[in-house]
């Protein structure tokens, strides 16, 4: 007779061998890859991480499309800016679902626009592009607010008169009241203790997703529900913004909606007003919350860590700082206030910009699509409910498409007579129906915030400090590890 013990193991590993070879029978239906291994599928190759030189490895043996197994979970990788591109925008409406891990539910519950799918997706998206356009983005209005909040970091670096500072924090501020106006309607000082308390908590998040855990909670949800951990300090942190989305929203109730709203709360207040007669309502309080979350992390986190790059680049390359500050100074009175309209008369600044982006794309690999119908990609029937996933990093340094693409080169971007030039496989936002919402904004803040503090001032490592990293930090963004630096006034 087996003990219990015994009978367990056997029927472990029963299931395990059974689970192995449906896993065998389900490959052949989709694009070749690294055989899996019974219960974690593939993820003992990848170290159990995305790492994009990882996926760039694997393309090198199985080719730019291949198929990973997380568990008993498949899904296809994309890799390079032809199968990226193809896979993305040959069939967009086909691969605009967004496949969600139950850490992504349970945080966000399918609300709001980035980790919403389906009809609800599509309405609150083309609602919140309408509004940011109407609140004026790519007009003159928004890039007022841009400007302003340049000016008060350029004032924040010039008070220290040159001392040693980590520039994570006041780059994270001035970047996100920039958000805050749009969808608060106010701006937050520097030590207000509520946004202290939401700068934690996105920082818990983005520090969780992509790590180990994470991809453990996705595999084992059930077990990890049971567990303490950080995975518990992600989602009391995502409540965190959540809570104070609502406040807010309980703020401008009470104030009642005005007849021109001034900012995104408002305009979304306005719309649910309209549609609280419908037999089931297009707009809520539960997708605004989410949304105002999306806004405040989509919109903070990603152009402020470009910028944290963008000034690391300028400290180890000041050959390049000192081209773009040359040009600058040619171009641009002392006195002029910094358009984006500018980057036109300023190919090299431009340039520069668009290299930071690439060259430390701060997107480990890309969001996952889902396949809502079934479709082709590049030639392969794939069925509805496929996961896709788009390697941005394959895109941004691909050696079909840039010159020297594991080095920092502004001339990625300028020809021979020094012109700009857009690269068709610039795609920091991705592409396709899940196109980041906020490109403009972020485009206009990036080059505006760039170029005025490289008129103001030339960066320096501290005295003393003659090395500094350029490797990432791996999270739910590639930040770079903490440096200090000296903004010298020019």
């Amino acid at each position: 007779m087996l003990t219990i013990s015994q009978a367990l193991v056997v029927l472990l590993i029963f299931l395990l061998t059974v689970q192995f070879f449906k896993v065998q029978r389900a490959r052949k239906h989709f694009p070749p890859g690294p055989a899996p291994l019974p219960l974690f599928g593939n993820l003992v190759h990848l170290n159990f991480q995305f790492h994009r030189d990882l996926l760039m490895e694997l393309a090198k043996t199985h080719g730019n499309m291949y198929t990973l197994w997380f568990g008993w979970f498949p899904v296809i990788i994309l890799n390079g800016y032809q199968a990226v591109k193809d896979g993305m925008t040959t069939h967009p409406e086909d691969v605009s679902g967004r496949m969600l891990g139950p850490f992504f539910v349970a945080m966000a519950k399918r609300k709001g626009v980035i980790l919403a799918s389906g009809h609800s997706w599509k309405q609150q998206r083309r609602f919140s592009i309408m509004t940011l356009r109407r609140m004026g983005m790519g007009k003159k209005c928004l890039e007022r607010r841009v400007q302003e909040d340049a000016s008060h970091l350029v004032e924040f670096f010039m008070s220290l008169k040159g001392r040693p500072v980590d520039p994570s924090f006041p780059l994270f501020h001035s970047i996100s009241n920039v958000v805050c106006a749009l969808v608060f309607g106010y701006h937050f000082s520097d030590e207000d203790k509520t946004f202290h308390e939401l700068i934690s908590a996105t920082e818990n998040i983005f520090r969780f997703v992509g790590s180990f855990l994470h991809q453990l909670y996705d595999l084992l949800p059930w077990l990890m529900r049971c567990l303490p951990g950080p995975h518990k300090q992600a989602l009391s942190s995502y409540d965190v913004l959540s809570s104070f989305a609502r406040k807010e929203i309980r703020r401008h109730v009470e104030r009642g909606i005005p007849d021109e709203p001034q900012d995104f709360i408002d305009f979304y207040l306005s719309e649910m007003e309209k549609s609280k007669d419908g037999a089931k309502p297009k707009y809520d309080e539960d997708n605004l919350v989410h949304i105002i979350c999306d806004l405040f992390l989509g919109g903070s986190e990603t152009s402020s860590t470009t910028l944290h790059w963008g000034l690391l680049h300028m400290v180890v390359n000041p050959d390049i700082q000192e081209k773009v500050q040359k040009e600058l100074d040619a171009v641009l009175n002392p006195s002029q206030l910094i358009c984006y309209e500018d980057r036109r008369e300023l190919p090299y600044t431009n340039a520069v910009v668009h290299e930071i982006q690439r060259f430390s794309n701060i997107v480990s690999v890309g969001m996952p699509r889902v396949c809502i119908r079934d479709t082709t990609l590049l030639g392969f029937p794939v069925k509805k409910g496929t996961v896709v996933m788009p390697n941005i990093a394959s895109v941004l340094y691909d050696p079909e498409q840039w010159e020297t693409p594991r080095q920092f080169n502004p001339g990625h971007f300028l020809d021979k007579a020094g012109n700009f030039i857009p690269r068709e496989a610039f795609l920091p936002f991705s592409a396709g129906h899940r196109v980041c919402l906020g490109e403009h904004l972020a485009r206009t803040e990036l080059f505006v915030f760039f170029a005025n503090l490289l008129r103001a001032f030339t960066f320096r490592l501290p005295e003393g400090v003659t090395q500094i990293s350029t490797e990432p930090v791996c999270g739910g963004t590639l930040q770079p590890h903490p440096y200090r630096i000296c903004a010298i006034p020019r």
